[in-house]
């Protein structure tokens, strides 16, 4: 089966991967390399640097101009695989492949269509969450579905979570593919009545709050990350909360508690327990390390 990928972050990877495990992928499209880190080189995607490693070819574009389509023409794909690209596509690459295009989306549709189906799931508590296949269609997730796989959520952090589904998401399509091809792919239209959607995670949503339930909290980090960090203010200074978990007793909601090791945080039901740590300027450390240079009676924290 002739393939062409397209995919940017980590997630896409293991799709990648399988696909050219099982199949010919004649061609790879991932967004262009971007500035990041502190010493704002260009770095590639992903997607990018594992498709080199495979000898395949790609091609970074952020929107699909005459020449992509020329290059998705040459390339000849009886089916597009899509796994977080991050670029609409026009119905001309909709159109181009005899199967279709297919796509990877991380969670059970239509629960969470949009940017942030991971951290949304577990920010809202929810018990399982998983992968889907479907369709690409004109609006935002919104294409039917023909498999889909579920994992529970449990305490694993959003990191965490994101790798597990990346490898479900990877293995389902795999499986999946030949179906599509030959069409006995059996398509459930999704229920718009069930529809909640996943904005994108702005850092002030998880800024953590002595005014809130300490599970709401313990959330917040779970879903953190690089891009959005959960964090508070302890004795006057910046933390970012790496690790954490819901516990009860503890002490009044904004105090803080240091004792035989454990590092608690009052809110407003109980008390968040933190494990890891990253004070402002400092490198990530254990909480009791952290804490062992607090001093005084009286230490407080508050939302940043």
């Amino acid at each position: 089966m002739r393939v062409v990928f397209m995919g940017t972050p980590d997630f896409a990877v293991p799709s990648l991967e399988a696909l050219a495990a099982a199949h010919d992928v004649t061609l790879a499209l991932t967004r262009p390399d971007a500035v990041r880190g502190r010493g704002r080189a260009l770095v590639p995607s992903p997607v990018k640097e594992r498709a080199l490693e495979l000898g395949l070819p790609v091609l970074e574009t952020s929107r699909v101009t005459p020449e992509v389509m020329e290059a998705l023409r040459a390339a000849a794909p009886d089916v597009i695989c899509v796994a977080a690209y991050g670029c609409i596509l026009p119905d001309e690459v909709l159109g181009l492949a005899p199967a279709g295009c297919v796509n990877v989306h991380a969670s059970l549709l239509p629960r969470w269509r949009g940017a942030a189906p991971i951290q949304r799931s577990i920010l809202a508590g929810d018990a399982e969450t998983g992968v889907s296949i479907m369709r690409i269609g004109h609006g935002v997730d919104t294409g039917a579905f023909c498999a889909q796989a579920s994992t529970p959520v449990g305490e694993k952090s959003a990191e965490e979570l994101t790798s597990e589904l990346a490898c479900m998401g990877a293995e389902l399509l795999v499986e999946t593919l030949p179906a599509v091809m030959d069409g006995t792919a059996e398509w459930v239209e999704q229920d718009e009545a069930l529809v909640t959607h996943a904005a994108k995670i702005e850092k002030s949503e998880l800024a953590l709050d002595p005014a809130d339930a300490a599970r709401d909290n313990a959330l917040r980090v779970q879903a953190s990350g690089d891009t959005a960090p959960a964090r508070c203010v302890v004795a006057g200074r910046g933390v970012r909360v790496c690790a954490a978990r819901a516990t009860a007793p503890g002490p009044a909601a904004g105090e803080v508690s240091v004792a035989r090791g454990r590092v608690l945080l009052g809110c407003a039901d109980g008390a968040l327990e933190l494990a890891r740590v990253k004070p402002d300027g400092k490198r990530e450390m254990d909480a009791s390390a952290w804490a062992a240079g607090l001093r005084g009676d009286g230490i407080r924290w508050e939302r940043v």
